[in-house]
């Protein structure tokens, strides 16, 4: 049995509420990770041409008010 397998074995048999506590966790590490990856995409350039591309769809009129 792998490791993730026990874990997902051991997070079965947990009572609901600590399964909800979980959840929250695993919620806020995800964002974490997600923040992290946005913002180490974002210094490295390579969201530039999207930034480009919307600026541009901008300028020639393709966007509207939110």
């Amino acid at each position: 049995m792998t490791r993730l397998e026990r874990l997902q074995r051991e997070i079965t048999e947990l009572p609901a509420e600590e399964r909800a506590r979980i959840r929250e966790w695993f919620a806020e590490l995800d964002g974490a990770d997600w923040d992290a990856r946005f913002e180490t995409d974002a210094l490295s350039g390579k969201l530039d041409a999207l930034a480009d591309a919307a600026l541009a769809a901008h300028r020639a009129g393709k966007t509207r008010p939110m």
